[in-house]
């Protein structure tokens, strides 16, 4: 799969892994998420998918975690993920929103298999064990988007790796690039204010 890194995207990870901003990282990441993925789809379609994939990206936040605790570098954790919402997509026939052909699923699938399978991750559960106990929210699938020839916003022939556009437009294939010494918690969408209110609660405790 072909994604970006740069570094917003550190930023975020050390975010999300910080033991005060974790949770308020979690919240923003999924906003943003759900926002992007809803601006691929059919305006009519979009507040009806919502609350699902609030659900879902929250879940996928735990999936990223595990990635990186279990030694996979940011972008490879990251596009576990992607993978992952991928899946759901096409089990909802949302084909529109889709970065990858569901033809290239089991090459991505094999690339990750032992911690797929750890977790009980399938194409027909995406989430696996990291599905809610409550489960998530349920969303209007359209099964017939699946019968089209081509998915508009996915993009073919980068299934054999991860392919990581840095900052500067370079690709790195494999594990993506280094983490930057500047990777501020501050610098993650939406942190700032964040940051600044935990750096206060520090200095007064």
């Amino acid at each position: 799969m072909k994604i970006r890194q740069n570094l917003r995207h550190w930023a975020a990870k050390n975010a999300l892994t910080a033991p005060v901003l974790g949770d308020i990282a979690n919240d923003k990441l999924v906003d943003m998420h759900t926002d992007i993925f809803l601006g691929k789809a059919d305006e009519d379609a979009r507040e009806d998918r919502r609350d699902h994939l609030d659900g879902f990206f929250d879940a996928t936040m735990d999936t990223y975690v595990a990635a990186l605790e279990a030694g996979f570098p940011e972008a490879q954790a990251r596009e576990i993920t992607h993978i992952q919402a991928n899946f759901d997509f096409f089990n909802h026939g949302w084909t529109e929103m889709m970065e990858i052909p569901a033809e290239e699923f089991e090459e991505h699938f094999r690339r990750y298999e032992d911690f797929f399978k750890r977790y009980g991750i399938t194409v027909d559960d995406p989430l696996g064990e990291f599905r809610p106990a409550d489960g998530i929210p349920e969303a209007p699938e359209t099964p017939e988007q699946r019968d089209q020839p081509a998915y508009e916003n996915a993009i073919a022939g980068f299934a054999d790796d991860v392919y990581v556009e840095d900052g500067d437009g370079e690709l790195h294939v494999g594990s993506g690039t280094a983490e930057p010494a500047d990777a501020d918690p501050a610098n993650a969408p939406g942190m700032s204010d964040a940051v600044d209110d935990a750096d206060t609660e520090r200095a007064d405790s």
